[in-house]
């Protein structure tokens, strides 16, 4: 009988999304993404009013979103720059104390795909904020920044 009791408590514990999961659990709005660099510069990178949203199931991470003042492509040209000011991925995860591993299934570019993306969590009333570790800059490898993306949960 204890046996029975124990391996159930035991199932449920292991399919039962940690509490830190729990509480994150919702949708966000994007109120700000900023890049700051190792040397002290700092970046807007997707500009003062990025557009988009970040979804949080109990075991799934879903964001998309793009930088203001995007303009319509028409030409190839405009269209390959559009991809600069948007990002997307989504992908399974689990919280570790303060952090949050994301295993990307799906990204906008494919870089991410079947890679870890991990980000430092802090929740403050309705607000979560979401930080990198120190990284490599995509586009100049030579310098490293952390990101840091602001959500406000809408529901």
């Amino acid at each position: 009988m204890y046996r029975l009791i124990g391996a159930l408590v035991l199932a449920l514990l292991i399919a039962t999304p940690s509490l830190g999961q729990q509480s994150l659990v919702g949708t966000y709005k994007i109120v700000s993404h900023d890049v700051q660099y190792t040397d002290g510069t700092a970046i807007k990178a997707m500009g003062n009013a990025p557009h988009g949203y970040l979804v949080l199931t109990p075991t799934r991470y879903l964001t998309f979103y793009t930088a203001d003042n995007r303009k319509f492509g028409s030409s190839d040209a405009d269209k390959a720059a559009l991809l600069n000011t948007l990002s997307g991925w989504s992908g399974a995860y689990r919280i570790e104390g303060g952090r949050m591993i994301i295993a990307v299934d799906v990204s906008w570019t494919e870089v991410w795909t079947g890679k870890n993306q991990v980000r430092n969590w802090a929740l403050s009333g309705n607000r979560l904020t979401l930080t990198s570790d120190p990284a490599p800059d995509p586009r100049e490898p030579s310098k490293t920044h952390v990101v840091r993306t602001v959500w406000e949960k809408i529901e």
